[in-house]
């Protein structure tokens, strides 16, 4: 864990080693100090000796200056190396979530990966900056100060080495207990992160229902449970305190009554015994810091757990290695299913699809229907390898278990080449904040004006865009709040449309849409890109009653193949959905 988060530190590399030079440097101001007041009482002060009083105090001034110097360019460096180190690691955590398939993310709540992008970093950021200050000032001050002491008395300085052992396993029984505590509160952080962000998300929906008290409770709930774990962390942290001062202060008061003692024996100078009572400080200081440091690294263990599980997280999906060449071209949009089955748990008891062979040729315009929960959309995806098919048996020849596109397989094509080949408008559309224009550029960054226009005519979304006073550069709010769902819809199909892709797939995208307007969407298709495949998800009859081929799914397997006129003569399902629909009116008379 350790090597994996040093790797973040990268360019801050010279800020990490200056921090703890300088903190070293001041420390040794620091300790030397007390070491020349010595001097200044025993050879300046009890004997008269003025000179010897002000060389001293000159060089007490200047010690402290430099010691101060020290100090604060080992803050800056400190700050500088943390704040670097917690921007590297946010950095690598969203760069690898951005690699991960579908499959890994299923692995991580978006409440959770929030939580450790912010609190979790946070929290390592403090732990590293106080390990370049207090967990090397720490130390140092404390073998140093002992090592003084020593040299002094080594009969004083022994009180202390007693003391350690004693506080080192009061520490370590603490944190023992401590740490179970802090795992349990982050991921009780997710789950509040997760009702923020669902009730924000949701406001519409709890206010329609009245359930603000409702959730209220649950956000009431969790902060109570992050206030009882905190509280009971808190509570056995403060037992280090306590036993620290007990052991510090029982040492500080032998050193008085046993260095009184030497003191009137002639064994040991009064200047010497204020530079014990001086380091005895700075020891006590130290062991303060230390238990400081033990406690901060503690709770950031935690974190760091949870930092590095999201780093070490490998992508399920990856290109093949250069050496085996993978494909960068798409040739057609021909798509074939041999022998697929798939399962989300990767369980060959628990599959969601099964036995899937499926052929579609290029520039055909194939629609898909099905209940809730027959697979539909799990199919299409396989098709930008959002996902892997699931391999039945490893010995089974290459033709089996694959999906092919182009008439290759889809592993053998670089990821990129692929999905820039397959454009895909998921059920759940998404526009994020900023422009109509800059929303539309996602499908082709380059894209010109009128590239733009022609993508929203064949969605049917550059009218209701020009009824807006800013026309394209209307700017979207987050989650497209402030357009419809039926618009929200064509922007992404035009979106989709703008990656001229070989392969355009609509799971379930124009629902908010009236049939009127999905007619004029399908027919602009047939029109402007007959070239394209297109894969049709819906759950109207009329939007894919004129495609070329109907695939029928029940239960994750293809229950029929045919047009419109061969399902309505032997398919019962679909005989049933067109019979509910066109008696209740819904049928589109326009295709």
């Amino acid at each position: 864990m350790i090597k994996r988060l040093i790797k973040c530190i990268r360019e801050f590399t010279k800020y990490t080693i200056l921090a703890p030079v300088l903190m070293i440097a001041e420390v040794i101001m620091e300790v030397i100090i007390p070491y020349f007041m010595a001097s200044m009482i025993d050879d300046g002060i009890n004997v008269g000796n003025m000179q010897h009083i002000v060389v001293m105090g000159v060089i007490l001034i200047v010690a402290a200056f430099v010691a101060m110097g020290f100090g604060v360019a080992c803050g800056s460096m400190a700050a500088t190396a943390s704040t670097g180190f917690a921007r590297n690691l946010r950095h690598d955590m969203f760069y690898n979530v951005q690699r991960f398939s579908f499959g890994n993310l299923d692995k991580f709540s978006t409440s959770s990966l929030i939580t450790r992008m912010t609190t979790d970093v946070m929290n390592i950021q403090n732990a590293f900056q106080m390990v370049l200050r207090m967990a090397v000032r720490s130390p140092i001050m404390l073998i140093l100060s002992f090592a003084m002491s020593f040299s002094i008395s080594p009969q004083l300085a022994l009180i202390f080495l007693a003391s350690i052992p004693i506080l080192a396993g009061g520490l370590l029984l603490i944190m023992k207990s401590v740490h179970p505590i802090f795992m349990r509160v982050f991921k009780t952080y997710d789950k509040l992160n997760r009702i923020v962000e669902e009730n924000v998300r949701g406001m519409r929906v709890v206010k329609s229902y009245v359930r603000e008290d409702f959730e209220y409770g649950k956000f009431t709930d969790v902060s109570k449970d992050i206030f009882d774990d905190f509280s009971r962390a808190e509570k056995r942290l403060a037992f280090n305190m306590p036993l620290m001062q007990f052991c510090s202060f029982a040492g500080m008061l032998l050193i008085a009554w046993i260095g009184a003692r030497l003191v009137v024996g002639g064994n040991l100078t009064t200047g010497q015994l204020m530079s014990i009572f001086t380091y005895s400080m700075q020891i006590l200081m130290s062991l303060m810091m230390f238990s400081m440091v033990f406690v901060m690294l503690f709770i950031s263990r935690a974190s760091a757990e949870r930092i590095v599980e999201v780093l070490n997280e490998e992508p399920d999906l990856t290109n093949k290695p250069d050496s085996l060449n993978p494909i960068k071209e798409v040739r057609d949009g021909s798509i074939e299913f041999r022998g697929v089955n798939f399962s989300y748990a990767k369980d060959n008891n628990k599959l969601c699809l099964s036995d899937i062979n499926l052929r579609i040729k290029s520039g055909e315009t194939v629609g898909i229907l099905g209940s809730t929960g027959s697979s539909k959309s799990t199919l299409v995806q396989l098709i930008p390898r959002l996902y892997d098919v699931t391999k039945m048996d490893e010995d089974s020849p290459k033709l089996s278990d694959s999906v092919l596109v182009g008439g290759v397989d889809v592993r053998d094509y670089d990821l990129e080449t692929l999905r820039d080949a397959v454009s895909m408008v998921l059920q759940k559309n998404v526009l994020f904040s900023g422009t109509i224009k800059e929303n539309l550029k996602w499908g082709n960054p380059e894209a010109t004006d009128e590239e733009l226009i022609h993508a929203c005519k064949l969605a049917q979304a550059d009218s209701f865009i020009q009824s807006f006073p800013d026309k394209y550069n209307t700017f979207i709010e987050q989650g497209g709040s402030n357009v419809s769902g039926g618009q929200k819809q064509r922007l992404c199909i035009a979106r989709a449309l703008l990656k001229k892709p070989k392969i355009l797939i609509l799971d379930d995208s124009t629902s908010a849409v009236d049939t009127a307007t999905d007619a004029l969407i399908r027919s602009s298709f047939r029109e402007d890109i007959p070239h394209v495949t297109k894969i049709i998800i819906a759950q109207r009859v009329a939007s894919v009653a004129d495609a070329d081929k109907i695939i029928i799914m029940d239960g994750g397997q293809i229950n029929g193949i045919g047009t419109h006129d061969e399902l309505m003569a032997n398919n019962s399902i679909y005989q049933e959905v067109y019979n509910s629909q066109t008696q209740g009116g819904d049928f589109d008379e326009a295709i």
